[in-house]
């Protein structure tokens, strides 16, 4: 709810918001009209599943209800209908049968890297508009939209007092033209709030501050739900919110009106039980959630809904860890239903007590609380089971989240890495190569396994007292024996949110922190999402010139090759008391529970990892005691004001963006430039079209559109420099994400891509017809110019990762028809589709290899112009060989949005002819 949030819009601008929902939905009757009710002892309404009088609500998973609710709230007739309705109550049955529903979220919320390109898609479908002889304000959000600046904060500066201020100058002095731009976009959107920078991590600051709960639109009220252009969005499901990410595309047509299409979800039940040992903390529990469900039979697609006697065992905050790691172990949401402790935890950071109130009416009155429900009676697709009590303190890695590996086997576990010749170790001839280099006048010793990054960071980890307060207790620990962390590794702080300083420095706990190097570097995502900034140059040049393997170690939720620092090949997700103890120790390859830290300056004696944690009895008393409602509001009462130099940016004052054609950051995109409003594409077979790259499993979206630096020889840097950017002004990818010609260049950029055709790592690739080496974006001027379609092949669970528009439109402007794939993250198969790229997936138990695919074959698909959701498409080769694929256009809107190029074109023509 929080209406005095919005509060902040003004009438006008919430009157046109209710207005505009209203001509959404063409002002037709809602035939649920007669289950709206009035909540006892108040003058709202909501629409009531318990008067629908139906006992299979009962067997819903609480996730699902909202769901209901939502369509029954937004049943026309016409976007949503009475069928849609049945089709959510005999959930139990259409769940497994690829039922398609509607769904319309509440909000919308974005980040600045994927909200960038968002404002700029916006913007360009306002000069269609504008050119076509219509209002360009018709393109305006319909719900409302919370945009949080956060990912461009990079780690510059570090173990400083001054690392915050210089990183924040820095942030500004790069990003002020897209700065200016995401102002301009909050002052012409409607319904448009914006966080600036420097204020928190998107996640975190949701979670802590922009999440409602329960919204009370003009006396009628309804769940908060959420979609947003930023994976981790699910973060919010610990909060009782249902939501997910989206690509930035889907999020668009949101804002503009546009339901949701989704396939009627199964739903896992995740029973909790058992009691967490006493060193055992919430990271230790989602590493372990996430390595579960990903070594089982997958839950892509799929909601997961944790019950249990656990559960009482969990904060919220730790409910929120585990639910911000639902993409990790590849669900769509992974829920926590509201129950007191939802409750408290609003009450504790800030929330109106007359609005928790009303939330713990409504949801017990409505069915969505867990007291007004027997949790027996639910039916779950299926149920998964893990008992809390038998978990050890843990890190993943080096190279993926589900890699799981207890404390006690790290270093056994990473001797074997080093050496294995398979796709999760490293192939190296010896486990040690030590190499001795000279740093600051003094002389070190690194090796691999070599910690070189430690960094506390992520909203996965950031926004939880108990872990952050732990990590202080360590380190407060760990200096009171004169232990040190070396010098040459960067070390950093990055909380999601000011409340994390502040209970910090009121618990005392800040000093000994930065005693260890973890001085505050920013607030922001930073070295979660790769903008670690560089390593000391002398640290380089040691990893460097002797192939080292070197290791970061950071509270963060990804760890995929390439993606925290080109340099660290090694990188291993940990709590933040764990990457302290790792920063003690230097190396990753050390046993903490059996090897010293160092020898105390107290004592003289052996000081070991155990000596330093503190119980949670310590913790706890330090939670209570300084994480009180009074600080929450404190860090947000004028949170949306933003610095002086945010203050003090000038952005233009127009409902048509004026475009600069000389700028590297915002430029107007191609995707409407050839469009007829009253002509769709031709949907015909691809023929002839040639491999642009051979790929295996686990693409992520970072391999296929990185975020983080652009490399000094690649085509994004020749374009930067030809246009008069300097190096040290590249700014990272995702800065550069409102510019196609940047990001076009930067498709299959990530250094540490394979792609099969040729020889070693790099975003390279081979012209078929010429067997010339060359980079992929030059590779795909030539089969452009040349008049040849193009697809990519891959293996198992392409595209997962971050929810990344860019990796769909990336590979649409290289000329990419088609992605061939064993299968599919669920985000990026969405944004492939609408971006008018056909998903198609092999068959059970085929793939490249099996069919004896080696990349240099012509291909043709054989694609019906019906498009039929899932149907079969035969593919054949030049060489003689024919195969079948299924169609991963799943429903039948996401055939209308391939048909029409993708769904900003479908919008757009929708929007153009009403």
């Amino acid at each position: 709810m929080f209406v005095s949030l919005y509060q902040n819009f003004g009438s006008k601008s919430r009157q046109l918001f209710f207005k505009q929902m209203r001509s959404v939905s063409s002002s037709r009757p809602n035939p649920f009209d007669r289950v709206k009710k009035t909540l006892e002892g108040t003058d709202k309404k909501y629409f009531s599943l318990r008067s629908l009088n139906d006992s299979r609500i009962f067997e819903l998973p609480f996730s699902i209800r909202v769901l209901l609710e939502a369509a029954i709230r937004n049943c026309d007739e016409f976007s949503t209908t009475s069928e849609d309705v049945e089709k959510i109550l005999g959930w139990t049955k259409n769940s497994v049968n690829q039922t398609e529903i509607p769904f319309i979220p509440s909000r919308v919320l974005l980040q600045d890297f994927t909200g960038v390109p968002t404002i700029v898609d916006l913007a360009a479908m306002r000069d269609f508009v504008a050119k076509s002889g219509k209002d360009p304000t018709r393109i305006n959000p319909l719900v409302p939209v919370d945009l949080v600046i956060d990912h461009s904060v990079q780690v510059d500066f570090s173990r400083d007092s001054k690392a915050l201020n210089l990183n924040q100058e820095t942030e500004m002095s790069r990003n002020s033209e897209r700065f200016r731009f995401l102002k301009w976009g909050a002052q012409t959107f409607k319904n448009t709030l914006i966080v600036p920078p420097g204020s928190g991590i998107v996640h975190q600051v949701n979670l802590e501050f922009l999440a409602r709960c329960l919204f009370d639109n003009n006396g009628l009220l309804y769940p908060d739900s959420v979609v947003g252009t930023d994976s981790h969005t699910t973060m919010i499901n610990g909060l009782g919110v249902v939501g997910w990410g989206v690509g930035g595309i889907e999020a668009e047509a949101t804002m503009l009106g546009q339901p949701i299409s989704m396939l009627l979800p199964q739903v896992v039940g995740f029973e909790l039980v058992g009691k967490p040992n006493e060193n055992v903390f919430s990271t230790d529990v989602v590493l372990a959630v996430t390595s579960l469900l990903r070594s089982g039979p997958g839950v892509v697609g799929k909601f997961v809904e944790f019950f249990g006697e656990g559960v009482k065992y969990l904060t919220l905050a730790d409910r929120a860890t585990i639910a911000n790691m639902a993409p990790e172990y590849g669900a769509t949401v992974g829920f926590f239903p509201v129950d007191q402790l939802t409750l408290d935890y609003l009450l504790q950071t800030g929330r109106p007590n007359t609005t928790v109130e009303l939330l713990e009416k409504y949801t017990k009155e409505n069915l969505l609380h867990t007291a007004t429900s027997d949790v027996g009676a639910i039916k779950y697709s299926t149920v998964v089971r893990l008992d809390l009590s038998t978990l050890t303190p843990s890190i993943a890695g080096p190279k993926r989240p589900q890699d799981n590996i207890p404390l006690h086997e790290v270093k056994t576990k990473y001797s074997e890495l080093l050496t294995s010749k398979d796709t999760k170790g490293y192939g190296l001839d010896k486990l040690s190569n030590k190499v001795k280099f000279n740093f600051r006048g003094n002389e070190y010793e690194l090796d691999n396994g070599s910690v070189v990054i430690a960094s506390i960071t992520s909203c996965t980890n950031t926004s939880n007292p108990s872990v952050m307060l732990a990590a202080g207790l360590l380190a407060k620990n760990a200096v009171e024996h004169g232990l040190s962390v070396k010098p040459y590794i960067k070390t950093s702080l990055s909380p999601g949110s000011k409340t994390v300083t502040r209970y910090l420095e009121l618990s005392g706990l800040i000093e000994p922190l930065e005693k260890l190097g973890f001085y505050i570097a920013g607030y922001g995502c930073m070295t979660c999402i790769g903008n670690s900034g560089e390593l000391d140059p002398e640290v380089t040049e040691a990893i460097v010139n002797n192939g080292l393997v070197v290791s970061s170690v950071l509270s963060g939720n990804r760890n995929f090759e390439g993606r925290v620092h080109p340099h660290t090949r090694a990188n291993f997700l940990a709590s933040p008391q764990l990457v302290v103890a790792f920063a003690l120790a230097g190396n990753v390859n050390f046993d903490l529970l059996k090897e010293p830290l160092g020898l105390s300056s107290k004592t003289g004696k052996p000081v070991y990892f155990l000596d330093l944690l503190p119980s949670k009895e310590e913790v706890s008393k330090l939670e209570a005691q300084f994480v009180k409602a009074s600080l929450f509001k404190e860090v947000y009462h004028n949170i949306t004001q933003g610095s002086e130099s945010w203050k003090r940016l000038n952005s233009p004052n127009s409902e048509l963006y004026p475009w600069d054609p000389k700028s590297t950051y915002i430029q107007h995109p191609p995707y409407f430039k050839d469009m007829e409003l009253d002509k769709l594409r031709e949907v015909k077979p691809i023929k002839d079209a040639h491999v642009l790259l051979l790929l295996g499993d686990s693409i992520t979206t970072d391999h296929i559109s990185p975020a983080g630096n652009i490399a000094k020889n690649s085509p994004a840097a020749k374009f930067l420099l030809d246009s008069g950017v300097t190096h040290k002004d590249f700014n990272s990818y995702g800065s550069r994400r409102g510019n196609d010609l940047v990001m076009s260049r930067g498709t299959f950029a990530n250094i540490r891509i394979n792609n099969l055709l040729c020889p070693g790592q790099g975003p390279n690739t081979v012209h078929i017809p010429t067997n010339k080496l060359m980079s992929v974006f030059d590779a795909s001027e030539v089969y452009k110019k040349d008049g040849h379609p193009l697809i990519v092949v891959a293996g198992k669970e392409y595209g997962s990762g971050s929810s990344r528009d860019w990796a769909a439109k990336g590979p649409l402007l290289l000329g990419v028809k088609a992605i061939l794939a064993e299968s599919f993250e669920r985000i990026h198969r969405t944004n492939l589709v609408g971006c008018g790229i056909l998903p198609l997936e092999f068959l059970s138990g085929q793939n490249a290899n099996t069919l004896k695919l080696n990349g240099t074959e012509k291909f043709t698909i054989h694609l019906d112009p019906r498009v039929e959701p899932g149907c079969l498409v035969k593919v054949t080769t030049d060489t003689g060989i024919s195969f079948d694929t299924k169609c991963r256009v799943d429903t039948q809107i996401e055939s209308e949005y391939y048909k029409h190029g993708g769904i900003l074109q479908y919008v757009l023509r929708s929007i153009c002819k009403s």
